[in-house]
């Protein structure tokens, strides 16, 4: 076993019925959470623990679906990439905000897309929105959880190098595919691995000399990177051997976040809510909550590549959950002086 501890070489599918099509661990997570929202839903109100009769749980979950996808894209369009809103191309789906098959989401936009979705939902059916707000968040932990989980199956979001190597460090081939970019410096140390796939040192040194002004050059240094990543999931020992020496060891950030964003909170969301709360503080405290522990385990994670670090030497996510805390505390002294009766409460017996 490589010094890091562990070599990352899981494929992003479940199942895969063609090169770039299949069913994807990340689609999976989102639809786990989902699905864990519904029957928590469907559950309490079973037991009269809200107003949202059993009828309107389905359309409910699925509303906030769509507010999660969608929040969750834009934000990752405005905040992150907005390039993507002047990207088109001759291929489905033609424009760059709706690739969302390449990746992109962001858990601000998403989290942002739920409260507004509860609010449309709570104005049709006259139900207080807050409420319905404070229903979602069993359901968002759980999806975070797992969606942290899909972020390091995908090795994306790939956490800072370990200063001293742990039996838990992980190197991510990954990696590599940025190289071209930001650290062309570092594809030298591939040759022997390009030479695997049957690309000539001389060839390689080349390409990677040209790579900045010629497109084929370009095209044959990414698409040997690809097929380096696809050798090594499949497991090619020889080209892991190869070229795990040429990576860096990492915390696996992508476990410390499901841990903090996903189970902890979801524990406290569900301890909190043993008795009846007034609407919105179970919610509020969510922000509260998942602000503080994405502000501490960014510590541990990357920033974007194409952002990189910004103000005070704090990432973009933790500039935003800078923000979404200020609003966590707003929303919890708004929801604790508002004349609202407590509702909810798992605790409690079930209503008749």
């Amino acid at each position: 076993m490589p010094a890091a501890g562990f070599v990352h070489h899981f494929s992003p599918f479940a199942i895969q019925f063609s090169e770039t099509f299949g069913i994807r661990w990340y689609g999976l997570a989102y639809l786990a959470g989902f699905v864990a929202g519904y029957y928590i839903i469907r559950w309490m109100s079973r037991r009269g623990l809200t107003p949202l009769s059993l009828e309107h749980v389905g359309d409910f979950v699925f509303n906030v679906a769509v507010g999660t996808i969608v929040g969750g894209r834009l934000g990752y369009c405005l905040l992150y990439s907005p390039d993507l809103f002047t990207s088109f191309k001759s291929s489905f789906p033609f424009w760059g905000v709706l690739a969302i098959n390449e990746g992109g989401m962001a858990s601000h936009g998403g989290i942002c897309g739920i409260l507004v979705a509860s609010m449309l939902f709570a104005r049709k059916h006259g139900v207080d929105g807050f409420h319905l707000a404070d229903l979602t968040t069993f359901g968002g932990s759980i999806g975070i959880f797992f969606g942290r989980i899909a972020n390091f199956v995908n090795g994306e979001l790939v956490g800072r190098p370990c200063q001293t190597l742990h039996a838990w460090c992980v190197k991510f081939p990954h990696d590599i595919l940025s190289w071209p970019t930001y650290e062309p410096e570092k594809l030298v140390n591939l040759t022997d691995g390009a030479a695997q796939l049957g690309v000539s040192r001389e060839l390689w040194i080349s390409a990677i000399q040209r790579m900045r002004f010629d497109a084929a050059a370009w095209e044959l240094i990414n698409s040997s990177l690809t097929k380096i990543v696809e050798s090594i999931q499949s497991g090619n020992q020889a080209m892991l051997t190869t070229v795990v020496p040429a990576l860096t060891a990492r915390h696996p950030s992508q476990l410390y976040e499901a841990v903090l964003e996903g189970l902890l909170i979801f524990l406290i969301m569900f301890g909190t809510w043993y008795r009846a709360r007034k609407p919105g503080v179970i919610f509020s405290l969510f922000f509260i909550c998942y602000s503080l522990v994405r502000i501490a385990g960014e510590q541990f994670r990357m920033p974007d590549l194409q952002i990189g670090f910004q103000s005070l030497g704090l990432t973009r996510g933790q500039w935003l959950s800078l923000g979404l805390l200020a609003f966590g505390l707003s929303a919890m002294v708004l929801s604790l002086r508002r004349r609202s009766d407590p509702m909810g409460g798992w605790g409690a017996p079930p209503k008749k």
